[in-house]
């Protein structure tokens, strides 16, 4: 299913669904024919993306809650289940950026972040894993981000959520493969959310063009039945590549790029130069998950 045709009558979960690619995801979905559920903590900006789900989708409705509790998290969208009767997707979305380097970071920084970005996306995981395996089908989404495969500077804690995540989600699908669930693996690189702009978080490093949320949006409903665990949003993957035959030359672009000096468009000549067998450095990207 490419473009989601599979998604009459199914009902779709999407945390972070409030903006951003939450909010772009939940409304596509709902033009695909999916009945949507929304969970995030602002409820009247929940209620804007609401009103758009309703109109193509009328059995759609929101769940205010905040998702920083991983514990109610886990009550909220048991109680979607009982409510809406299934979950056929679950759309792990949520997360929260913290940039601050190493120096000035926390230990509380660091649980929080984790909290969010990781912790609460296994513990919705687990809360609905039952009855999807009992049923014997559905799909799990998990957006993590270009971050979590590439240590960025400045964004240590975030990252660490990130790559959990990832790590995760690849164990996940394994242990659940042959059981008729999907799981999936979105790394979002730099798109154009109110992610870049929060407050006690540092100026983002990047500096370079945003992918409008509307396309990672179209790449999750995508994959959701489209074969292959790892989707990157734009394509990145070969950056990712070149950091694990290149550390060296990744963490020299890590440096430039705390400096000023690297944009995306840097980033994609320095990947072909060093493709090519050029001495260039690169670097990854912030991004907008």
């Amino acid at each position: 299913m490419s473009d989601g045709d599979g998604l009459s009558g199914a009902v779709a979960l999407v945390t972070g669904a409030s903006s951003g690619i939450g909010a772009a995801t939940a409304r596509l979905l709902a033009r695909r024919g999916a009945t949507v559920a929304l969970v995030a903590r602002r409820r009247d900006r929940l209620d804007e993306v609401l009103a758009d789900c309703t109109g193509p989708a009328p059995g759609s409705r929101s769940f205010p809650a905040d998702l920083a509790d991983p514990d109610v998290a886990a009550r909220v969208v048991s109680m979607i289940w009982d409510e809406m009767g299934k979950v056929d997707v679950l759309v792990n979305n949520a997360g929260i950026p913290l940039r601050r380097p190493v120096q000035r970071l926390t230990l509380d920084d660091v649980r929080r972040a984790m909290t969010v970005n990781y912790l609460s996306p296994v513990a919705i995981t687990l809360a609905l894993l039952p009855r999807m395996l009992e049923r014997g089908s559905g799909a799990i989404v998990n957006v993590s981000s270009l971050g979590g495969r590439l240590g960025i500077a400045t964004e240590a804690a975030y990252c660490g959520s990130k790559f959990a995540l990832a790590g995760w989600s690849e164990s996940l699908a394994a242990d659940l493969a042959g059981t008729g669930l999907r799981v999936r693996l979105v790394l979002p690189g730099a798109i154009d959310t109110e992610i870049w702009d929060q407050p006690e978080n540092d100026e983002p490093l990047y500096q370079g063009p945003l992918v409008p949320a509307e396309e990672v949006a179209e790449g999750i409903v995508s994959c959701i039945d489209n074969p292959g665990f790892e989707h990157y949003l734009p394509d990145l993957k070969s950056v990712v590549e070149m950091k694990t035959s290149d550390f060296d030359g990744f963490v020299a672009g890590m440096l430039s790029m705390s400096e000023g000096a690297i944009d995306e468009a840097s980033i994609s000549s320095t990947v072909r130069g060093r493709s090519a067998g050029t001495t260039d450095t690169t670097d990854g990207t912030n991004e907008g998950a």
